[in-house]
């Protein structure tokens, strides 16, 4: 990691040392998150939170790991964009966050429809179907690249050449439909591995086992540059960037009050600059919004 990021990395505190997938952990600020211009408790948005919430404390956060997103630092701390911002809305909203690593993204949407969890912060890809089911908190925006082994030596330079390569994705995810959609126009299909979380994902081209990934642009871009976990040996294609779009917090239809809250509290970091600092913190500057939007993903077509 970037000796950059080295403050970055302490951002969050787990309650306990294990921090293995499905354990709680209680996120703290680090000294440069809580001092960062309105980042502080603003009673009027706190106030607003759903009773529940403000009755227990507690904001219940599903995520899933994928760097420079969130994950778990070398000595085991959550760290990343989601955790600074998470972070960040427990001291504006004054609730203590609990994030939980619910294991794969495909797991994300259930855990919200099932109030599992009351938000997700872990930047799934915001489209119009996944609008029919949640609400969609758009605050940052991403695309979409190819990552191959180091070198690229099958020469890829579009999705047109991954037709009859293997090709792994995270099962569930908006890159598994663009990669199906890809294949159903090669004369030669593409051989899709499905595979539930991304470090297997990433393992999979690393070993050999596939032969690409299609991937988020912010993932595979600072994965390239940092050698996270098991995305040694990898090299992002950034010349490729498909389906520019937006990651999306998730909330449930039927708690607007509590989407309206994080809404607002993003806002605010927003327009203070704090968002844009913990953006460039984990060297995503270019992906940050100006505006913290709900449902929007009509408004960004995927061609």
């Amino acid at each position: 990691m970037k000796a950059g990021l080295t403050a970055a990395i302490a951002t969050l505190i787990a309650t306990s040392a294990q921090t293995v997938a499905g354990a709680a952990e209680k996120t703290l600020p680090d000294t440069d998150v809580a001092k960062l211009p309105g980042v502080v408790l603003t009673k009027k948005l706190a106030e607003a939170l759903p009773p529940a919430i403000k009755t227990s404390g507690i904001l219940k956060v599903a995520t899933d790991l994928t760097p420079p997103i969130s994950f778990h630092a070398d000595d085991g701390k959550l760290v990343g964009i989601d955790a600074d911002i998470a972070a960040a809305l427990g001291i504006i909203l004054g609730v203590n966050v609990q994030m939980t690593d619910v294991g794969a993204g495909a797991a994300i949407v259930p855990s919200i429809l099932s109030k599992r969890f009351d938000v997700s912060i872990s930047g799934i890809n915001d489209d119009p179907e996944l609008e029919k089911q949640v609400d969609v908190i758009d605050y940052m925006y991403d695309a979409t690249t190819i990552m191959t082994i180091k070198g690229n030596p099958l020469g890829i330079k579009s999705m047109a050449d991954l037709c009859g390569r293997k090709v792994a994705v995270p099962v569930g995810t908006f890159q598994a439909k663009l990669v199906e959609t890809a294949s159903a126009k090669c004369s030669a299909p593409i051989n899709i591995m499905a595979i539930p979380k991304m470090p297997d994902v990433l393992q999979a081209v690393r070993t050999g086992r596939a032969d690409a990934t299609v991937n988020g642009y912010a993932t595979s871009v600072y994965t390239t540059e940092n050698q996270t976990g098991n995305g040694k040996g990898l090299e992002a294609l950034p010349d490729i960037r498909l389906a520019v779009g937006y990651l999306g917090m998730l909330t449930a239809k039927d708690n607007p009050q509590l989407r309206d809250s994080v809404v607002a509290a993003l806002q605010q970091m927003v327009d203070s600059g704090a968002y844009e600092t913990i953006m460039k913190t984990w060297s995503l500057g270019p992906l940050a919004v100006k505006t913290v939007k709900v449902n929007d993903a009509a408004s960004m077509p995927v061609d």
